[in-house]
């Protein structure tokens, strides 16, 4: 059973499992995602089509795609992280770096344990979607992970520190 804790995350059954529309990639991923966060970038607008993107940020070294790894396409922008789709359904997958992933929350099967702490890139929230007054911490350009962690743990919740890469 899935226990709660005060920010409302959850411990999911692992390993998450996850993938695209068509279900030609399938993923998993053996650990719990460090945390999330909504995205308002002009990039996430156009890619998804919405106002936002809500994505959990993981761990690469804890990603497998264990089926259609084939029909993985990407688009390299000049800055940025890569933004890799299925080639069949054109679903969102993981856009990546070398050491972290942000896994579109859509893409889990169920509830990936993790629920957004923050909004960035707020100044370029949509004119017609403006970013709502949630009470989730702000950023306006990308986030500042030590702002966030501090603003965290000066609200007297944890900081999953120990997973983050270089510590």
């Amino acid at each position: 059973m899935a226990s709660d804790d005060a920010e409302g995350d959850v411990t999911p059954a692992e390993p998450l499992t996850g993938g695209c529309m068509c279900g030609s990639v399938r993923w998993e991923l053996s650990e719990p995602p460090i945390g999330a966060g909504i995205c308002h970038c002009t990039r996430c607008v156009r890619r998804t089509g919405t106002a936002s993107s809500y994505s959990a940020l993981a761990l690469k070294a804890n990603l497998e795609v264990v089926s259609g790894e084939d029909s993985l396409g990407f688009y390299a922008p000049d800055e940025g992280w890569h933004k890799y789709f299925c080639g069949e359904c054109g679903s969102a997958v993981n856009p990546g770096q070398p050491e972290l992933v942000g896994m579109r929350m859509g893409g889990f099967d169920g509830d990936p344990g993790v629920r957004p702490r923050f909004h960035q890139f707020t100044n370029y929230a949509p004119v017609w979607a403006p970013v709502p007054d949630d009470g989730l911490i702000r950023f306006p350009e990308r986030v500042d992970y030590a702002a966030l962690a501090e603003q965290i743990q000066r609200e007297g919740g944890e900081v999953p520190t120990d997973r983050l890469p270089g510590s």
